[in-house]
């Protein structure tokens, strides 16, 4: 079975960040989205409820593929989660070029450190290729509209913070 694990902290999950679920999910037979716990960030969802948000994310949109889906949280490397998870490879997205260079340093580090893990790039879709969380963020904090940014599942939890 071929295993990836896309890592990020999803905070919150974008329509960019399912579009690259999706696309890996019609790759790999399985895929992990696999949120980084960060103790030293103060995040809007804390992990519990991003979880939540990110399964119920993945079932309303990427129909029969989200049963291809897992959702699950770590803390510490992300090459060592995906050989704990038996994945061999990493999935990250790229919105523009300046990802990039971030990027290819990430997945150089992670090859050197796990070998047997090699990282997949997949290029966000144009039409998303602008999003983020902090700007998803940025913009919800001050009562902007993000309904075309952000799946249903966020638009609620945006709702219930008031």
């Amino acid at each position: 079975m071929t295993i990836a694990v896309y890592p990020g902290s999803f905070d919150p999950i974008t329509y960019g960040h399912l579009d690259v679920i999706g696309r890996a999910a019609g790759i790999f037979e399985r895929v992990i989205v696999a949120v980084l716990v960060n103790p030293r960030k103060s995040p809007w969802l804390d992990e519990a409820e991003r979880l939540r948000v990110i399964r119920e994310a993945v079932d309303e949109t990427l129909g029969n593929a989200a049963a291809t889906v897992d959702v699950a949280a770590f803390d510490g490397l992300t090459v060592e989660f995906a050989r704990e998870a038996g994945a061999r490879f990493i999935v990250r997205g790229l919105r523009a070029v300046s990802d990039f260079e971030t990027e290819i340093q990430m997945a150089h580090t992670n090859r050197k450190l796990s070998p047997e893990v090699d990282t997949i790039f997949f290029m966000t879709a144009l039409e998303h290729s602008y999003l983020s969380s902090t700007l998803v963020k940025e913009i919800a904090r001050f009562g902007g509209d993000v309904s075309q940014m952000v799946p249903p599942a966020v638009i609620r939890r945006l709702a219930a913070a008031g």
